[in-house]
């Protein structure tokens, strides 16, 4: 087995692992980036073709780095894997492609990292993963037996394989409007989820919605999860709405059951499908902490403000809500990441810090 020692490993090459990597640059310490995939931008190459940014691009940047371009428009998949690459090639780190950590363990002077053929011990550990690998289906009575096509938004890439199709799109988020509008202009689409789609307005008085909330400090407070206790709205200017209207998608309540391939409805009303697409959402990709006191009953990481509070040296960067409502996109990671970093740190002995 190939083993190698880094003072702090980062697992997880994606948009959290960089910004992680470039503030533990910043404090001086050696990082090494293990990640599964065979390049750099993490999850963001396997992302459904069409996607686009819901967020500026001036508030989709890592710390360092200026997004290029029209900092005011709304970048698309492929502009936010160019700059990710970018990134990663301009960080002081150690960043190794195809390697899966499969068990993460403690050991006399701080962690071990395994995978096929790999070992990497590190003083330090902080958990970048993502979740594009853990994606989320709940559970329907009868979906076994259904005879049609089932897939999560993680397998859609574009609309072209589905024309002419019955399609069923569960979700009302941003992703789920996104391709149910796509969608809608080749097939017959409707759309499930336990609660209407919120709609909230891009722009306010001429500035987007982000502006607002970095603007107020909302962005940072961790107020706005108890805003939106219910589901997250879906910002548009007016675009989605209409082209959901022109598709004639339809919303309903999430079904009871699948029954002889139909979709049945709280008021028994049944609906026919060829396709169901769940865009909802995903689960932290951590399999590789299964073993360990990391996570809880639901497999999800015990941590406080993404300092983990069963194994010392441990940390994560990029959980949903870790730290305020943007702690998993662009725009949150890179003052998560340098908390975490800071708090993972050996602070100065004190007669040092009387030094200095």
């Amino acid at each position: 087995m190939d083993t190698t020692t880094t003072d702090t490993l980062v697992i997880g090459g994606g948009q959290a692992g960089l910004a992680a990597a470039h503030h533990l640059g910043r404090a001086g310490t050696a990082s090494m980036i293990l990640d599964a995939s065979t390049s750099p931008a993490g999850s963001w190459p396997r992302y459904y073709d069409s996607l686009t940014l819901f967020s500026p691009a001036r508030f989709s940047q890592l710390p360092g780095l200026r997004f290029p371009g029209d900092l005011d428009r709304y970048p698309h998949r492929d502009e936010v894997v160019d700059y990710l690459t970018r990134y990663a090639s301009r960080l002081d780190a150690d960043i190794r492609y195809q390697r899966r950590v499969t068990s993460l363990t403690q050991t006399a002077n701080g962690l071990a990292a395994r995978g096929d053929g790999f070992e990497v011990r590190a003083h330090r550990v902080i958990v970048a993963s993502g979740s594009f690998d853990a994606p989320y289906t709940p559970p329907i009575p009868g979906i076994d037996a259904f005879g049609g096509r089932v897939l999560h938004v993680a397998q859609y890439r574009s609309p072209g394989e589905f024309a002419g199709a019955r399609i069923a799109i569960f979700g009302a988020g941003n992703s789920a409007v996104q391709i149910a509008a796509e969608l809608g202009t080749v097939a017959r689409v409707n759309m499930y989820s336990r609660h209407p789609i919120r709609w909230q307005r891009q722009r306010i008085l001429g500035k987007d919605l982000h502006w607002w909330l970095v603007r107020t400090g909302l962005d940072r407070a961790g107020v706005l999860d108890s805003l939106f206790p219910v589901t997250t709205p879906v910002l548009d200017d007016g675009r989605y709405r209409a082209a959901l209207r022109r598709a004639a998608v339809g919303w309903n309540p999430m079904p009871v059951r699948i029954q002889d391939g139909r979709l049945v409805g709280v008021d028994g009303r049944r609906r026919e499908a060829d396709v169901l697409l769940f865009a909802t959402g995903y689960r932290p990709s951590v399999s590789f902490l299964a073993s360990t006191p990391v996570l809880d009953s639901t497999g999800l990481p015990r941590h406080r403000a993404g300092i983990s509070t069963t194994m010392p040296g441990l940390g994560f960067v990029g959980l949903e809500h870790q730290r305020s409502f943007a702690s998993a996109t662009l725009r949150g990671v890179g003052r998560d990441a340098q908390a975490v970093v800071s708090r993972l740190m050996p602070r100065p002995h004190n007669d040092h810090a009387a030094s200095t």
